[in-house]
């Protein structure tokens, strides 16, 4: 679907806690595998983050982040690996 990344990660947080919590618990369990985010952007405030691990991107929202930029739909057409709800 794309070249610059094998997997994307869309997930939501409830508010500036939960989603700096979520960002929090990927980064240390990584870490503890030693892999390091490329690169970083956004902030808790901002209600999304990104980090981009190369082949794997993570989206971290809030609800109404997450619905305005709608990811899920521009990514439709790509093969869903793993969907909790």
């Amino acid at each position: 679907m794309c070249s610059f990344a094998d997997y994307f990660v869309i997930c939501e947080g409830e508010s500036a806690r939960q989603i700096r919590t979520i960002n929090d618990e990927i980064e240390k369990e990584l870490k503890k595998e030693g892999v390091l985010p490329h690169h970083r952007e956004g902030g808790t405030d901002s209600g999304w983050l990104l980090l981009d691990y190369s082949d794997v991107i993570v989206h971290i929202f809030g609800a109404a982040e997450r619905e305005y930029y709608n990811l899920d739909e521009l990514w439709q057409d790509a093969k869903t690996v793993l969907s909790i709800q």
